[in-house]
């Protein structure tokens, strides 16, 4: 039951919050509700069994819980109107602008009255399910900030009275860079093992092809997923990275891939982007060009970093330094194929 009950969370999660958000017009109030749906879920699921329809069980539950919520504030005429629209799985409804929920909340969070930065990390937070520290990790910043931050946004959105709806079609193209960033760092989630995540994004980027479809940066952003998760067989073996020596690199050309890291790196002025400069160069002129590059980025809090410094420093016979290295990402990951890695290196490199 566990097992279903994760299963559902991660395809259900972001459309439940989705659909709560456009009947609530408030982002708390649909997360709590959301939230609650899912506890009352783990109590009774195991008792009673799975419902033959896992989401339309949750939106009644969770906008059940929503309703009480307003009543309790003393906010039921103002907002029990937004709660009289029937449950989309239970009546024929004329077909949506959007292909789906998800894709409308994306466009709907992306308000330009906010910076672009809580733009995307409020998504991420309502669509992808992903926690504070996740999302911080994405933004390369400490968590306490990100959840000011996050703070920040959803109070302003109260007090500027933002409205939770879809722009009109002449303005979506002023919110697509800020959609493009958030389903980008969908996928970079995902990336790292979680499947679903990488789907999502994936079918997100589809959707946004149908709806925008002679948009470059839209087929690029698609493509690029497509490119990086056909790779995903030869990444991980028996739920274990593999790692990129050990991966078929037969049809790779690793100099033209320097060079093009070196042209979006300069295009970008990003250090992550630099990073993977410097991994690429360590794999064409040997791993102490590379740790050049490497040593001279401020990415502290970054995992990717001290992963990359120890393996070079592996490289480099410089084993005391490479496990420094090797510990500090390890304090820095919670993901659990990538720290069971880190954990063999130390113990390769045990004294």
């Amino acid at each position: 039951m566990v097992t279903t009950l994760d299963q559902v969370f991660r395809e259900e999660w972001g459309r439940l919050v989705a659909t709560l958000i456009g009947f609530l017009g408030d982002f708390d109030l649909a997360e709590e509700a959301a939230q609650e749906a899912f506890a009352i879920a783990a109590d009774r699921w195991p008792r009673d069994g799975v419902p033959i329809n896992p989401h339309a069980w949750l939106m009644r539950t969770a906008r059940n819980r929503a309703v009480d919520r307003i009543r309790r504030d003393r906010a039921l005429t103002s907002k029990l109107g937004s709660l009289a629209v029937p449950d989309r799985d239970e009546v024929s409804m004329a077909a949506p602008t959007f292909p789906d929920e998800r894709l409308e909340l994306i466009f709907t969070c992306c308000h330009p009255a906010l910076a672009v930065e809580a733009q995307v990390a409020l998504t991420l937070r309502a669509l992808g399910g992903l926690t504070t520290g996740e999302i911080a990790r994405a933004f390369l910043v400490p968590e306490p900030t990100m959840a000011q931050r996050l703070v920040r946004a959803k109070r302003k959105i109260k007090a500027a009275r933002i409205p939770f709806r879809v722009p009109p079609a002449h303005l979506l193209r002023e919110r697509l860079d800020a959609v493009l960033a958030v389903v980008y760092l969908i996928f970079n989630e995902g990336y790292g093992g979680r499947e679903e995540l990488a789907a999502e994004a994936i079918w997100l980027g589809r959707a946004l092809t149908e709806l925008i479809p002679d948009d470059p940066e839209v087929r690029g952003l698609l493509a690029m997923m497509l490119l990086h998760d056909s790779r995903r067989e030869s990444r991980f073996r028996d739920g274990e990275i593999v790692l990129l020596g050990d991966q078929d690199r037969s049809r790779w050309s690793t100099e033209q891939i320097a060079a093009l890291y070196g042209e979006l790196a300069r295009l970008t002025a990003s250090p992550v982007v630099e990073l993977n400069r410097a991994i690429a160069i360590a794999e064409t002129e040997g791993p102490a060009a590379g740790l050049r590059i490497a040593d001279g980025l401020g990415l502290d809090d970054f995992r990717y970093l001290h992963s990359t410094r120890a393996e070079l420093l592996r490289r480099l016979g410089r084993t005391d330094e490479a496990r420094d290295a090797y510990r500090r990402a390890r304090e820095l990951t919670d993901d659990g194929a990538e720290r069971r890695f880190l954990e063999r290196r130390l113990t390769e490199l045990a004294p």
